[in-house]
């Protein structure tokens, strides 16, 4: 009898050590995403220097003006407290695409180009998508832990009985879509 009462109180703690981690690393992740979502409307404070010395350039406000503002727009909205993945991709996408336009058409305002402000700007902004991207790092790398925890055998039970969290979704980089690998997982 005191087996059996043994293996049900290690079953009890097995089962609750076992939810406990799965909330540890959903937490974990929650974490991960508000730092990424931090970062992306730190971008915000930089758009706002960059704006008015792009609004300058007449021919140049058009377009990056435009896509300044759709870039401020959408990192605003980027929900801080729910992970919508696609969401950043998105403005991941549009990042890549503003700095794109700028260092491709620079090159027609020279004095633009010349000018200390323009140039710290830019490292600003340079520095400002490493920490993103080192964000985004870790909210994968999270979120491999978290889908890792609950999909595998006795944890996906536990998680199935107590919790019922689904697997999350990882960021995944569009704009590199010139990258042909495709590893050959069987799902």
């Amino acid at each position: 009898m005191y087996i059996f009462l043994a293996i049900i109180i290690l079953l009890f703690l097995g089962f609750f050590y076992i939810r406990n981690k799965i909330v540890k690393h959903e937490n974990a992740t929650k974490r991960a995403w508000a730092d990424v979502t931090s970062f992306e409307r730190q971008k915000v404070k930089i758009l706002d220097d960059l704006e008015p010395l792009i609004g300058r350039y007449s021919q140049f406000e058009q377009g990056t003006l435009s896509q300044i503002t759709a870039l401020r727009q959408n990192i605003l909205n980027l929900p801080h407290d729910a992970q919508n993945v696609r969401q950043l991709e998105d403005i991941e996408q549009q990042t890549a695409q503003l700095l794109q336009g700028i260092h491709v058409q620079i090159e027609a305002y020279p004095e633009l180009k010349a000018s200390e402000i323009y140039q710290q700007v830019m490292q600003e902004i340079t520095d400002q998508n490493a920490n993103v991207g080192a964000a985004i790092n870790i909210f994968n790398r999270n979120v491999e832990q978290f889908n890792n925890t609950i999909q595998i055998f006795p944890n996906n039970i536990v998680n199935t009985m107590s919790l019922s969290r689904k697997p999350l979704r990882p960021f995944k980089d569009q704009v590199q879509q010139n990258f042909d690998y495709r590893p050959n997982f069987h799902l």
